[in-house]
């Protein structure tokens, strides 16, 4: 099967849709020489709505929040403790702040650790990633068999928005 690149369609839908689909897909950074970066998705976690207190939005509507009320399929990259760039996809309708947090690869464990290995950084914050030469997330076919846990890093949130099972992992084989 040939690698197909998601559509803005599939960001389309619930986050908690999008971030279990998102697991064994490949994200690959095309270098400004032309290089191709490639990484298996291998975690995700579901950031979704005002409610969610985990969840950027959580605060309302803010510079920094912005694109989580914009449309589905944007880029929403952010720098955490001011050293470490995390890569995020805008899901759902607009107006209805949610995303997906790309949180592992398969050889890269936790989302600083691949953005680094990939070199994302703020500079593809905003851009969409299904009309993109630069940044994309393919389907080769592969479809891992997941499990769920708690989102991570997230205390402050409260006992329920922590203990939420909204990550999805791939299964080791």
């Amino acid at each position: 099967m040939k690698n197909k690149k998601l559509g803005k369609e599939f960001f389309s839908r619930d986050a908690l849709d999008v971030a279990p689909e998102l697991v064994g897909k490949i994200l690959v950074h095309r270098l400004p020489d032309g290089t191709e970066l490639r990484e298996r998705i291998a975690e995700t976690e579901a950031y979704r709505g005002e409610e969610d207190l985990a969840c950027h939005a959580s605060k309302g509507r803010t510079p920094r929040t912005e694109l989580l009320y914009g449309e589905s399929g944007i880029i929403y990259i952010y720098l955490c403790y001011g050293m470490h760039w995390l890569m995020n996809v805008i899901t759902g309708e607009k107006d209805s702040p949610q995303g997906v947090l790309i949180r592992a690869g398969a050889d890269h464990k936790g989302p600083a650790k691949l953005t680094k290995a990939l070199q994302i950084d703020g500079s593809c914050n905003g851009s969409p990633i299904y009309d993109n030469s630069e940044i994309w997330i393919e389907d080769d076919g592969f479809v891992p068999e997941l499990k769920k846990a708690p989102r991570v890093g997230i205390d402050y949130a409260g006992d329920y928005w922590k203990n939420v099972e909204w990550r999805f992992i791939a299964k080791k084989e």
